[in-house]
């Protein structure tokens, strides 16, 4: 699964998007995706906070 985040966060900085982590319970994360021009928030998805890259 760590794949997955790490795959779908470098397609979508590679398009010029942008993202940010936001902490929920449970040692879980909230990975916000932004765009690229003014960091509006287009989606989120929760993930283990280990599942991100390093």
């Amino acid at each position: 699964m760590a794949d997955d985040v790490a795959a779908r966060l470098e397609r979508w900085t590679t398009a010029g998007g942008a993202w940010r982590v936001d902490p929920a319970p449970g040692g879980r994360v909230h990975v916000v995706l932004l765009r690229c021009d003014g960091g509006e928030e287009v989606d989120r998805f929760v993930c283990d906070a280990d599942e991100l890259p390093s």
